[in-house]
């Protein structure tokens, strides 16, 4: 079970928010498994979409070096998205609402997400996380989500791919400054960005704003694999700015819930109450 969107919800309403998800799945099996599967977390799951003709999501991981591939199967229920009164209504009362590119591959599902993050009010953290699985982005979809967001975040590996996308190839290597640099040149292009977070996997992550920036070296774990750890980031990045917390927290936060998934088996693994309570402890003191 995964997918960036149940990923971020789950660790999101783990952090104590009230996290609905916006998907939509099959009349199946594997649609009958997601929600049994999701039911008993801490998310609502009651703005789900059944379709009657097109079957539930699929991916085939594989596992390289430790990093994984993904076989993203084409066409999916979630590649025919609709927009509800409901969805709509939600987006009109959300503090925070996160998309991706992935989930905009197809054009209903690209309208249906973009007219639901444009309802979002003014005061909303809007995160668009980059998900780039070739061959289903381009640089149109970053384009206009990136004019809807307040939050970027992406992987330093795709941070030279979406200036490519833009036009906006780097100069510098994507490497210490260059990194920096790359994040400052994105704020200054697009005024409704506040925030640009870019992870670098072991070797922790960077954040930018106008004016300011901190970095993390990331922590040491015994990786058991990565899928979801980036899903995990976002979800504490933005439980945290949420909070008005200061880049430093946020990085810590960040950095400890994503290297807590990847020490783990599956994206959304069990989680002792014990185990929530002492890296909270741990980000905010």
């Amino acid at each position: 079970m995964g997918g960036a969107p149940a990923n971020f919800t789950v660790m999101a309403g783990r952090l104590g928010n009230h996290a609905a998800i916006l998907s939509r799945i099959g009349r199946d099996e594997l649609g009958r498994l997601a929600v049994d599967r999701l039911d008993p977390m801490p998310i609502d799951t009651s703005c789900l979409e059944v379709d009657p003709r097109h079957g539930t999501g699929r991916v085939t991981v594989t596992f390289a070096e430790g990093e994984p591939h993904y076989e993203i199967h084409k066409p999916a229920a979630w590649d025919f998205m609709e927009l509800s009164d409901e969805w709509v209504q939600l987006a009109e009362r959300a503090d925070a609402i996160c998309f991706g590119s992935l989930g905009q591959r197809s054009l209903e599902s690209k309208q249906t997400i973009q007219t639901l993050v444009a309802q979002a009010p003014a005061t909303c953290i809007r995160v668009f996380d980059v998900n780039l699985r070739t061959p289903f982005y381009t640089g149109e979809v970053v384009q206009e989500s990136l004019e809807l967001a307040t939050v970027l975040k992406m992987s330093d590996a795709e941070l030279p791919e979406v200036l490519n996308l833009l036009g906006m190839p780097m100069d510098e290597e994507p490497e210490g400054d260059g990194l920096r640099l790359g994040a400052e040149r994105l704020l200054e292009e697009f005024p409704t960005l506040e925030l640009v977070a870019v992870t670098r996997g072991s070797r922790g992550s960077l954040l930018v704003k106008r004016g300011e920036w901190s970095e993390h070296p990331g922590f040491p774990v015994k990786v058991v694999d990565r899928i979801g750890a980036g899903d995990a980031f976002t979800a504490a990045l933005t439980h945290y700015l949420l909070r008005g917390a200061d880049l430093t927290t946020l990085n810590e936060a960040g950095n400890r819930w994503g290297g807590w998934v990847a020490s783990q088996s599956g994206a959304m693994p069990s989680l002792p109450e014990s185990v929530r309570a002492s890296i909270a402890a741990a980000i905010e003191g």
